[in-house]
């Protein structure tokens, strides 16, 4: 094997350790928006891709399905403002930081309970040590495993055996986050989805899934 094939292959190598990086830093980051870690690994994903792009084709004339150039994270930061402190990341901390809470609830009509417990059930095998768990036998359990295997996004109950309704987002600004540990315990006075005063509601957004264009938000 020639030494540009074996450049080759450690450089594929490369490309397939990045998306593996990369998809562990999109699950982690749970569908948070301006993630470090995801960008990082984004912006590493990129340029070994494009790497091992052009050796494919000073080595075989051959080409990729990837149409990607490489990145360069200082200038992409400064012109999008991705990354740890924005911009410039020299915005002085607020004298009284805000504690905000988002919320959601959405709704779903269940076609089928055996289909979805069947579903459910291959979710939770697919995750590590939640294989020996019991499978679901109601609804509760059922949704459970699938946000689980979804690292608890609300995307992994996009599935046909859940049909949609609505939603509703709210984003509120409270006095004190939610205090887990009273939560689980059963001692939290009220449900922490309520907003009582003095939180207030900042904004929320509508769900409407069913329009001929696709989903829909509104909100004010």
């Amino acid at each position: 094997m020639s030494d540009r094939s074996t450049e080759l292959d450690t450089a594929l190598e490369r490309v397939i350790d990045a998306a593996r990086r990369h998809l562990t830093a999109v699950k982690a980051a749970g569908g948070r928006t301006d993630d470090d870690q995801v960008w990082q690994s984004f912006v590493a994903l990129n340029n070994l891709s494009a790497e091992y792009d052009d050796l494919l084709m000073d080595t075989f004339g051959e080409v990729t399905p990837w149409d990607v150039e490489p990145i360069d994270p200082q200038e992409a930061d400064a012109q999008w403002g991705v990354g740890i402190g924005g911009v410039d990341g020299d915005e002085p901390p607020d004298a009284r930081p805000m504690t905000v809470s988002v919320r959601q609830r959405r709704d779903y009509v269940i076609p089928s309970l055996a289909a979805l417990l069947r579903v459910a059930d291959a979710a939770r095998r697919s995750v590590p040590d939640e294989g020996s768990a019991e499978p679901a036998s109601d609804v509760g359990a059922a949704v459970a495993h699938l946000l689980e295997a979804g690292d608890g996004a609300l995307g992994s109950l996009d599935i046909p055996e859940l049909q949609p309704l609505g939603g509703v987002t709210l984003v509120c600004e409270v006095a004190d986050p939610v205090d887990v540990a009273a939560l689980v315990a059963g001692e939290h006075e009220l449900s922490p989805f309520e907003v009582d005063s003095p939180d207030s509601v900042l904004r929320f957004v509508v769900e409407r899934p069913y329009v001929p264009d696709g989903l829909q938000w509104e909100g004010r």
